[in-house]
């Protein structure tokens, strides 16, 4: 069962803590590459420009704690690597309970969770707290103990290029930048990671890209160094994120959501998903941000279970594997590759007689015509025919007639064999 197999990486992946830089992101790139040896992981230095931002330092923490007044060991990294604000500096000293609370973070609103504070471009250090714990904090001399560093070092990302018969390219993007959280993390890599399996197993029209850099600053070295490529040759793109719970699907479109990709995704969704939640590009918070942006232009969008940011467990120690499920992770995976056979058969027909072809002599009516007879599938080839004019691809021709595209896949290669269509 692949869902068994995605869980299984995801748990694999789980405890390492990962950030915008550091050997968190490079043991994470290592054990994705082990996935798919085609895999190939680049850096670029510290202070590294890309458009209007610079790679930070390398950050990598190897431990933090808090002493309290009585002794207890609270906040513990060890334990959990939300505890500590991500780029922390190092830090040793003995302050009181009143200094210590304007460096440490908790959420009201879920009070037994551990929240996810970063501060990747501003010095300074904190730890994150429940807020059950925090409440339970005596006035006293804490001990407080970061060991960490922050030095000229690289930034790591990873792409890989399958190639198909076309160099026209359908690109998918996510990251590899924040610590122990499931769904916000995890689910897009492990997505990426199968999805690439299940296209190395066919023989694919289009070529396909994978990117996996951490949010943000990764997109935008990636366009630093690709750009002109991807505006020439990337059809199709999509941000893989939040793919791995239960709950209703999500849509957020390109900045005017008309590419191909939007094309797509809202036939698959409107047709084999039914119900899901149509977000606006102003609803925007992942990569789309730079991939979209004018000047790049990239025709991206999103294919969400729960959308970053909305769910009540996002950026919390909730977004763990009572959430995410092998059950989500697999139903994400049966979608995408449902978009990838779309993508994969969206030519142009256009029917090759004038007139309805007689679909009985080639088997493709019902033999008796009475009331009992069902003609939907003779309606459905019908249809299909009809809008087959060579200016409309496969997409147009299911949202024109009111199917799914994926279930027009057949029904095209079907003609295509009886030679009653041709690609144009």
């Amino acid at each position: 069962m692949i869902g068994e197999k995605m869980i299984a990486l995801a748990k694999e992946l789980y405890p390492i803590n990962r950030s915008l830089t550091g050997e968190g992101v490079r043991e994470t790139l290592r054990i994705l590459k082990r996935e798919n040896p085609e895999l190939e992981i680049h850096s670029v230095p510290t202070g590294y420009k890309a458009f209007d931002w610079e790679v930070p330092k390398e950050w990598n923490c190897f431990d933090a704690y808090i002493i309290t007044p009585d002794g207890k060991k609270i906040c513990d990294y060890k334990k959990n690597n939300l505890h500590v604000v991500q780029y922390s500096i190092p830090i040793e000293k003995e302050l009181s309970l009143k200094e210590l609370q304007k460096h440490l973070y908790s959420y009201e609103k879920l009070p037994d969770a551990i929240p996810y504070v970063t501060s990747y471009y501003n010095k300074t250090w904190g730890f994150c707290i429940s807020e059950n714990e925090r409440k339970k904090l005596k006035p006293g001399k804490y001990k407080v103990v970061i060991k960490s560093e922050l030095k000229n070092g690289e930034l790591n990302y990873a792409d890989l290029v399958i190639a198909g018969k076309s160099d026209k390219e359908i690109m998918f993007s996510t990251y590899i930048c924040h610590p122990s959280m499931v769904n916000n993390e995890l689910s897009g890599p492990v997505l990426a990671t199968f999805l690439a399996k299940y296209i190395k197993s066919k023989d694919n029209y289009y070529t396909y890209r994978f990117v996996f850099a951490p949010e943000t600053i990764g997109s935008l070295v990636y366009m630093s160094k690709h750009l002109k490529h991807l505006k020439e040759k990337v059809k199709a793109g999509y941000i893989l994120t939040c793919v791995g719970d239960e709950r209703a699907y999500s849509y957020l479109p390109s900045r005017y959501g008309n590419t191909l990709a939007d094309k797509v995704a809202l036939n698959v969704l409107n047709y084999e998903i039914k119900k899901f939640k149509k977000y606006s590009f102003l609803d925007r918070g992942s990569d789309e941000r730079q991939y979209c942006s004018p000047g790049a232009d990239l025709p991206f969008c999103s294919v969400m279970r729960s959308k970053y940011a909305t769910y009540p467990e996002y950026h919390t120690s909730k977004d763990d594997f009572n959430l995410v499920t092998a059950k989500g992770l697999e139903d994400s995976y049966k979608l995408y590759t449902k978009i990838i056979d779309v993508l994969e058969n969206n030519f142009y027909y256009q029917t090759t007689v004038i007139g309805e072809p007689q679909l009985g002599k080639r088997g493709l009516y019902p033999n008796t015509c009475s009331p009992k007879t069902n003609y939907e599938l003779a309606f459905l080839y019908r249809n299909f025919l009809a809008y087959a004019d060579g200016n409309n691809d496969l997409v147009d021709i299911a949202d024109i007639i009111g199917v799914s595209a994926y279930k027009l896949i057949d029904v095209a290669k079907l003609f295509l064999k009886h030679g009653l269509v041709k690609v144009v």
